[in-house]
């Protein structure tokens, strides 16, 4: 799963930002100040980092410096009230990629994250590959196999599930589902469609030893990964 750290002292801001990318299927991390940012990156690489220059303890611009030191190649993004010329100037020569000035529509920042993923994916591009040792599902190849025998699914139960195995032990709700189905075929597709896709899905892939979704009732569907019962 793509992670993303934010380090923003304003608390409002951040838990705004927080649950918004947590709601696009994200792992989030989020910090308050410098130290702690220093911390997690000492613990973990980010593939994008939200980064408020102005912070409580330190100087973001110091801390974009030591992410690239460490050889971490994260995806920075500057939130500032700075918008001097001067300023974004020296969030790119920092090695900032990308640059926001305070205020900003959250929603709007939400959709840059998402652009810079999609164009991090097009750029290098991955071998997308499920395998338990049970169930195998490759998707850039679009081939499948339970226990050895071929398995054939539409190009929407292939979306489907590979939000589910990106997003593994994740609460998806319908209308994230939803959404992400949507965008990417182009068509209109309603909760009723949704569940017949889920149920089809079921069909093909689960056992009685074997279950790999689990309704999570009144709200979405969990992928559980494969539980032997």
């Amino acid at each position: 799963m793509r992670k993303i750290l934010i380090i923003e002292d304003d608390r409002l801001l951040n838990r705004t930002l927080s649950y918004n990318l947590i709601s696009d299927g994200y792992e989030v991390v989020s910090v308050y100040n410098f130290d702690s940012a220093a911390e997690q990156l000492r613990q973990n690489e980010f593939d994008v980092a939200l980064l408020d220059i102005n912070l409580p303890d330190g100087n973001g611009l110091e801390l974009c410096e030591e992410i690239h030191m460490r050889g971490q190649h994260t995806y920075i993004i500057f939130m500032t009230a700075n918008d001097k010329e001067s300023d974004m100037l020296k969030g790119y020569e920092a090695g900032g990629s990308d640059y926001v000035t305070k205020p900003f529509s959250v929603t709007v920042l939400c959709k840059k994250v998402a652009a810079v993923f999609a164009n991090l994916e097009l750029r290098t591009p991955r071998h997308d590959l499920f395998d338990d040792g049970f169930l195998r599902i490759d998707f850039s190849e679009r081939s499948a196999a339970l226990a050895g025998d071929p398995l054939e699914f539409t190009p929407k139960e292939y979306r489907t599930l590979s939000l589910f195995v990106k997003n593994p032990r994740i609460i998806l709700t319908k209308r994230q589902i939803l959404e992400k189905l949507w965008d990417v075929d182009g068509d209109f597709v309603d909760e009723h469609t949704l569940t017949t896709i889920i149920s089809r899905i079921r069909k093909k892939i689960e056992t009685d030893e074997h279950k790999y979704i689990k309704t999570a009732y009144g709200i979405g569907y969990q992928w559980i990964g494969g539980e032997s019962r």
